[in-house]
This record gives structure tokens, sequence and C-alpha cells, in this order.
């Protein structure tokens, strides 16, 4: 494969990241997605889950 066909493959992969996977699709829909981006948040912010039990 040349660079020129992977660099078409990473872009086409890098495109398809933006649009909203199952996990996301679920998170959505049960009307948590507030209180799981404050916990993702809070998580890579403090490496340690036990740290953002309140959120």
């Amino acid at each position: 494969m040349s660079n020129t066909e992977q660099d078409k493959q990473r872009s086409e992969q890098v495109e398809e990241d933006d649009e909203p996977d199952d996990w996301d699709k679920r998170i959505f829909s049960t009307g948590c997605s507030d209180e799981n981006a404050k916990l993702n948040d809070c998580f890579f912010e403090k490496k340690d889950w036990r740290a953002c039990k309140d959120e």
C-alpha cells in the first residue's frame, strides 16, 4: 500500500470518528449525557474514579 493510500484511509477514519457511536447514542437517549460528561472530565483530571463519586 502506498503512502497516499494510507493517508487517505487515515483521513477517512478521522472523519468517521465525528459520528456518535452506539455508546454515545445510548448515553444521549437516557438523558444522562451531562452527568456522564462531568464524570469523564473528573476522571480525566484526577485519574481516580473514587475521587469522582459525587459527580
